[in-house]
Formats: C-alpha cells, sequence, structure tokens
C-alpha cells in the first residue's frame, strides 16, 4: 500500500507509547491519523501535534467504538489503515495465599474477564467494525482494500507467573490472526500481528533506574529495551509490503522470558 495523503487510518491506544509512535510514523508519510484512547488529554495533544483526529474510545464499548468510527470516518472518510495498540495488563496468580493471613485465594473471574474484554475482545471489535467499513472501498493496486496491524506480546508464547489472564488475551490476538486473514482474503483486506517484548512504554519509564537495567540486560542482543519507533517501523512494513499477510511476528531483541 502505497502510504499519502489519500489514506486514512486509525489507531487504538493511540494516545502513547507504541500507539502514539505509529500514529507520528503513520502521519509523517501524510495518511490522516485518527487516534482511539480513553485518555482525552494525551489524545488531544498527539491529534494537534499530527493534524489528526481525537475520538475518546473505550474498546470494550459498542457504543464508544461506533461512535468513533463514526467521527474519524467524517473527518478522514473511511480507513484503509487500522492499527490496535490498545490493551492492558494485570499479575495476579491463578490462587496463592494472602501475604498477610495466608488465607488460600484465587484470581478474581471479573479481573480476568476485564483483560480478555480490553485485550482480545476489544481488539476484534475494532477489527470487525473496520473491515465492515473497508469494504466499501474500491480496491487499490492487486485489489487491496486495507490493512490491520494487531499487537500482542512475547507474552501470548512465554508468560510469566501471574499473568495467566495477559497472556491468554495476547494468544488469543495471534490465534485468531490468521482466520481473520483467511475471512477477509477475498475482499483484499491483509491482517498481521505484532508481538513486542520489553518496550520502553510509558507503563516502564516511571519504574527505578534499576529495574530498568535489570531489564534491559536480560535482553539478549541488543542489551536495551525496545523503542516504541521501532514497533512504528515494523508496523509501517506490514503496512507497506502487500505480500505481507497472515503473519505474527516476535519483536523482542531475542528474549524469552523466564518464569517470573
Amino acid at each position: 500500500m502505497k502510504l499519502d495523503s489519500s489514506i486514512a487510518a486509525v489507531v487504538t491506544g493511540g494516545a502513547s507509547g507504541l500507539g502514539a509512535a505509529t500514529s507520528r510514523a503513520l502521519a509523517a508519510q501524510g495518511v490522516k491519523v485518527a487516534i482511539f484512547d480513553f485518555n482525552e488529554e494525551k489524545g488531544e495533544a498527539i491529534a494537534k501535534e499530527i493534524g489528526g483526529v481525537f475520538c475518546k474510545v473505550d474498546v470494550t464499548s459498542d457504543e464508544q467504538v461506533d461512535a468513533g468510527f463514526a467521527k474519524a470516518r467524517a473527518a478522514h472518510g473511511q480507513e484503509r489503515i487500522l492499527v490496535n495498540c490498545a490493551g492492558t495488563g494485570n499479575a495476579v496468580k491463578t490462587a496463592g495465599r494472602d501475604k498477610k493471613t495466608g488465607v488460600p485465594t484465587h484470581f478474581p473471574i471479573d479481573a480476568f474477564n476485564r483483560i480478555i474484554q480490553i485485550n482480545l475482545v476489544g481488539t476484534f471489535r475494532c477489527i470487525a467494525k473496520s473491515a465492515q467499513g473497508m469494504l466499501s472501498l474500491a480496491p487499490l493496486e492487486d485489489g487491496e482494500r486495507g490493512a490491520v496491524v494487531n499487537t500482542a506480546s512475547v507474552a501470548a508464547e512465554d508468560g510469566q507467573m501471574g499473568q495467566a489472564a495477559y497472556s491468554a488475551s495476547k494468544a488469543g490476538v495471534v490465534g485468531m490472526t490468521l482466520p481473520i486473514a483467511r475471512d477477509l482474503m477475498a475482499e483484499g483486506i491483509r491482517v498481521n500481528t505484532i508481538l513486542p517484548g520489553i518496550f520502553n512504554t510509558p507503563l516502564l519509564q516511571g519504574a527505578p533506574e534499576n529495574v530498568k537495567a535489570a531489564l534491559s540486560a536480560s535482553v539478549p542482543f541488543p542489551k536495551r529495551l525496545g523503542m516504541p519507533e521501532e514497533y512504528a517501523h515494523l508496523a509501517m512494513t506490514m503496512i507497506i509490503n502487500g505480500y505481507f499477510n497472515g503473519e505474527d511476528v516476535r519483536l523482542d531483541g531475542a528474549i524469552r522470558m523466564a518464569p517470573r
């Protein structure tokens, strides 16, 4: 896909981290970018910086996702690109003991479900609704109508202690990538997924320096945290390269996560 001002994109979780870097990379190529995020202050700031539009969206809500797409399309037209970066995590053992009382406990089911709803169902919700809109577009070269990039995690393959919900949600994103690509193949819509390792996102920027140093040292090479711009670079490759389809790609400096 050739990127220019005739192309519109939606980036979920686009107000910070991986999503913000991808929004900037797309805008640098002239693409009209709509940012979906629930952080209004940061989202509006990024949108203003890149000349895009901000849509306050919680990806667990059908109504908010529909309203977000409506606002984005009113401003830029139907998107040909969707990048799913919205997501979150938690860390709770499946079963364990309360540290103070020693009483046996288990992972709260509502907390487990919340992660699944945001990371997995939210991603699918945005794909399904975006792809429906893409069907209205005239095909480009090679019959292409659109491209989708999803965000999973290396935890999909080697999740650590306490990551049952997070790993399950991200493994679900990996697992649905090829079936969705096959669902949409006759319509010329490509679907790929990135599995980031340990990245220098806002979640980690507030961590103590010794913690970040230890995390950096755990990466085989290069011995540092991944940069959001490196994620954006791979996302752009997946969008531009028309033969990139149905793939799940680790971006992790060759790290394999230890049990804890």
